[in-house]
């Protein structure tokens, strides 16, 4: 399927076409009881990019992301979507790295651990599904690459205690349930992942490892809506 996508991102053109850079981003869902809540925290207003949306943590693959040895591997399913159709050809040690780069932004935006204890421990990966892909269309001021994780609250280590003094890059964090988040400045794409998640968690379900990925991106002038399946 293709059409033109409207404004992807929320961000100004850019006249030059800019190479995506590799990202990732944690979809956490909150399940002890009542409706599933979802963690979103809200941009400060002078980002270039999306300034005063409410988006997920999430941020760019770093170098050091991709050197970090995990206490337990991802799922074969996970590591195997996130491989597939890899830019620049296909490395395990960069699967792992966005997968770390998720975690590692939910501690630095959220003050958030998941799967550890303390900041030092090797991370448990084991927990992430691989949900969707999208790469910002060309002519935006930032353009990323980006991989949506999902995963389960439960994971997270404090997540009553977190560490967080609201002086990053995320503000006024919460827990929200989607008839709360309907009503929230959201970008594009998030408003996209949240559709796609809705009909799992109507039925108290989160993602099976191995369920399709949803691949968007664009070509020529059409956005393409594609799947990265097993």
């Amino acid at each position: 399927m293709s059409y033109d996508h409207p404004e992807f991102a929320g961000s100004l053109l850019h006249a030059k076409v800019l190479r995506p850079k590799d990202s990732a981003t944690l979809i956490l869902v909150r399940r002890q009881s009542g409706a599933p809540r979802i963690l979103m925290g809200q941009r400060a207003g002078g980002h270039a990019f999306m300034p005063n949306k409410y988006v997920f943590p999430g941020g760019r693959l770093d170098a050091a992301d991709c050197r970090v040895k995990p206490a337990r591997d991802l799922h074969p399913a996970t590591l195997a979507k996130l491989l597939a159709r890899m830019r620049g050809g296909p490395s395990e040690r960069r699967a792992r790295g966005l997968a770390h780069a998720a975690l590692r932004e939910t501690w630095e935006e959220a003050g958030l651990l998941f799967g550890r204890s303390m900041v030092a421990d090797a991370p448990d990966l084991s927990g992430l599904t691989l949900f969707m892909r999208a790469i910002t269309p060309p002519g935006r001021t930032r353009r990323y690459d980006s991989r949506f994780f999902v995963a389960d609250a439960e994971h997270l280590s404090n997540i009553d205690q977190p560490h967080h003094d609201g002086g990053g890059e995320l503000l006024t964090l919460s827990w929200l349930s989607l008839d709360e988040i309907a009503s929230l400045d959201l970008p594009l794409i998030t408003i996209d992942a949240l559709q796609r998640l809705k009909p799992f968690l109507d039925r108290g379900l989160l993602p099976a490892q191995d369920c399709p990925a949803s691949f968007q991106y664009h070509r020529g002038r059409n956005w393409i809506e594609d799947e990265i399946v097993l």
